[in-house]
């Protein structure tokens, strides 16, 4: 679309509210400028695309509990150390003496209860479609070696049932990208089908304005519900069939808690039976922890898109990056980390 540009910064139509569901596109569009370009009558909204942001507290404490109570190594993603649990975060637990180590893959993690087999070792497997093939690499290998002082934490997630959680949240959505190079695109052709709309959209300044100016176009010309795949370079209609298969051999659906959005009925994956013992859940014999976050965070409400970070009373006061009260200023790709980065609100 060469006139990508003309069309998003022309357009007089009824207000649009547009989600970009992933954040990096959260980041990447208030690095590139674009809410600059758009019209007072265009919104974009933060939606839960920050996998790190809509794990509740309750998940925290459990890792605490395996840390601290039952003397577990615990491997994890970088952003994953500063959120807050009920009462602490792992960053804090380290301080106290709990072994909390940074991996870049779940088979570092792996490679650890090898080299330190009088360790229990226990990966917090965090993600969305696009690294949960990695957790299920790592169980199916730690099954095949019999590899018993290694497990994972799940709170994996799947996005197309969060979408119609958020259907009446924004006018059409910005479907992230990285999710749809596994997934591929017939769950967006379902949810036109059934009366949502967006486009799966790059990460370019073009690709992103190219994405815009098609939401904007269909609902100029009145072609509602649509779907587009803005992506094509990248995402293919069958997305990635080896790693969806190697996740539907390990992993079963399941029920998941959100942050902000609560319970989606089959919106979670979690280890299928004949892997039990690599879930640290059953390994360990964890209880139900409902985790308690701070009242005044408005994280929840930031992720439904119902408010901005700005809007929040803690925003850049008592909650900034040097010391995050919410997921969402904690995550690089969290909607208050990129308001507090690149300026707030416009």
């Amino acid at each position: 679309m060469n006139n990508a540009r003309e069309i998003v910064t022309s357009y007089r139509g009824r207000p649009l509210r547009i989600m970009e569901v992933c954040g990096t596109h959260t980041h990447e569009i208030f690095k590139l400028g674009i809410r600059n370009l758009l019209p007072e009558n265009v919104k974009l909204v933060s939606g839960p695309g920050c996998p790190v942001c809509v794990t509740g507290a309750g998940f925290i404490d459990e890792a605490l509990l395996l840390a601290l109570e039952h003397q577990a190594v615990i491997c994890t993603f970088g952003d994953l150390v500063r959120v807050p649990g009920s009462e602490k975060s792992l960053a804090q637990a380290r301080a106290l003496g709990a072994d909390i180590r940074i991996v870049y893959s779940p088979l570092d993690a792996l490679a650890l209860a090898e080299k330190e087999p009088d360790k229990q070792i226990v990966f917090l497997s965090v993600g969305f479609e696009t690294t949960v093939p990695g957790s299920c690499l790592a169980v199916r290998k730690a099954a095949e070696k019999n590899l018993e002082n290694f497990s994972i934490l799940g709170a994996n997630k799947t996005m197309p049932q969060a979408y119609h959680a958020l259907k009446n949240s924004a006018d059409a959505f910005l479907f992230p990208g990285h999710v749809s190079v596994i997934s591929g695109t017939e769950i967006y052709e379902n949810l036109c089908r059934q009366g949502v709309s967006g486009v799966v959209c790059g990460f370019t300044a073009d690709e992103i304005l190219t994405a815009l100016a098609e939401i904007i176009s269909a609902f100029s010309e009145n072609r509602t519900p649509f779907f587009k795949n803005c992506y094509p370079r990248v995402v293919r209609p069958e997305g990635n069939p080896a790693a969806r298969k190697l996740t539907q051999e390990v992993m079963d659906s399941c029920d998941a808690e959100w942050r902000g959005l609560g319970v989606i009925p089959g919106s979670g994956l979690c280890l299928r039976p004949e892997y039990a013992l690599w879930d640290a859940r059953k390994k360990f014999d964890l209880p139900a922890i409902p985790g308690r976050s701070n009242p005044a965070c408005r994280c929840g409400t930031v992720l439904r898109g119902d408010c901005t970070p700005a809007d929040c009373p803690l925003f850049g006061k008592l909650c900034t990056p040097e010391h995050p009260v919410g997921a969402c200023m904690v995550s690089g790709e969290g909607a208050c980390s990129a308001f507090y980065q690149y300026g707030g609100e416009f």
